[in-house]
C-alpha cells in the first residue's frame, strides 16, 4: 500500500469551518499527528491512531509523520487555522529537506484551512480590506530585535497588522513591549481588535483605540489586529464595524 501525508488546517475552532477536503482526508487516514489540543479535535474511530505531542517538538512530529507515510500509512498532520500560516506545513518540509532522500518522493499534500486572522477579520468587519501583514509576536524562534524591526517597518509601510501568539504565561512582557513600539511608531488612535477564541462558544471580540490597548487584553487564544492609518470604525448599536477602505489617497 502506498502511503501519503496530508498537512491539514482545522480552521479557527468551529467544525462548520473545517473544509470538506480536510474532512475527507481525515476519513481516509490511518494516523493523525499533531499538537495535543488539535488532535483532540479529531473524532476517534476504529482504524485510526491518534499521535498527540507537545508543541515544542514540531520537527520530531514531522519526522514521525513522514516515516509513517513512507511505511505505507495514510497520515494527516493537523494544525489549527491554516497549516501554512505559522504552523506545521513548513515544519514538515523542513524535515523533508533534512531527511532521507526517499521522503522527497512521498505523496505530500497541503490542505488549506481558514486562518484565525481571516476569521477574526470577518467577525470585526473588514479590517484587512487593504494591504496588510501578519507577524508572529513570539520570540521563541527569532530574537525580539527582529520582531521590533518588523513592527516598525510594518507601521512605516502603513499596513494593517495581524498578530499571532501575542502573549503567553511564559513571556507576558512581550506584548507589552509590542504595544509600546506601536504607540511610539504610530502616534495615533487607530483601532485595535482583540479577537479571542473566534468561532467557539468562548468567542469575545473587543475593539479599543491603540492608546487604550493593554497587555492583559490578550492571551495565546487571542488574535490581535491593528488597523492602518486608513482603517475606519462605523459606530452602531452593539459591536462596531471596523474596515479598511480598498482605495488609498494619492
Amino acid at each position: 500500500m502506498r502511503g501519503w501525508l496530508a498537512i491539514a488546517g482545522l480552521g479557527p475552532g468551529s467544525e462548520a469551518l473545517v473544509t470538506p477536503e480536510v474532512t475527507a482526508a481525515l476519513a481516509e487516514a490511518t494516523d493523525v499527528v499533531g499538537y495535543i489540543p488539535y488532535v483532540a479535535r479529531v473524532a476517534r474511530r476504529e482504524g485510526l491512531t491518534l499521535h498527540a505531542s507537545d508543541n515544542r517538538v514540531e520537527l520530531d512530529r514531522a519526522a514521525h509523520a513522514l516515516a509513517m507515510a513512507a511505511a505505507g500509512r495514510r497520515v494527516v498532520v493537523v494544525s489549527s487555522g491554516d497549516p501554512g500560516v505559522f504552523a506545521m506545513a513548513s515544519a514538515v518540509f523542513e524535515a523533508v529537506e533534512a531527511g532521507p532522500e526517499p521522503w522527497r518522493d512521498l505523496d505530500i499534500r497541503v490542505l488549506p484551512g481558514i486562518s484565525a486572522m481571516l476569521a477574526a477579520a470577518a467577525r470585526a468587519g473588514a479590517p484587512l480590506g487593504h494591504d496588510f501583514c501578519a507577524i508572529n509576536l513570539s520570540d521563541n524562534l527569532k530574537p525580539w530585535a527582529l520582531v521590533e524591526k518588523r513592527l516598525r517597518l510594518a507601521v512605516e509601510a502603513d499596513f494593517a497588522m495581524a498578530f499571532y501568539n501575542p502573549r503567553s504565561k511564559a513571556r507576558p512582557e512581550g506584548f507589552a513591549r509590542a504595544l509600546g513600539v506601536l504607540r511610539d511608531a504610530c502616534g495615533d488612535d487607530r483601532p485595535v481588535i482583540f479577537a479571542r477564541a473566534v468561532t467557539t462558544p468562548e468567542e469575545a471580540i473587543r475593539v479599543v483605540p491603540l492608546p487604550e490597548a493593554r497587555p492583559e487584553m490578550a492571551d495565546m487564544r487571542t488574535l490581535v489586529i491593528v488597523g492602518s492609518s486608513l482603517t475606519r470604525i462605523i459606530a452602531r448599536d452593539g459591536a462596531p464595524i471596523v474596515y479598511t477602505p480598498r482605495s488609498a489617497p494619492e
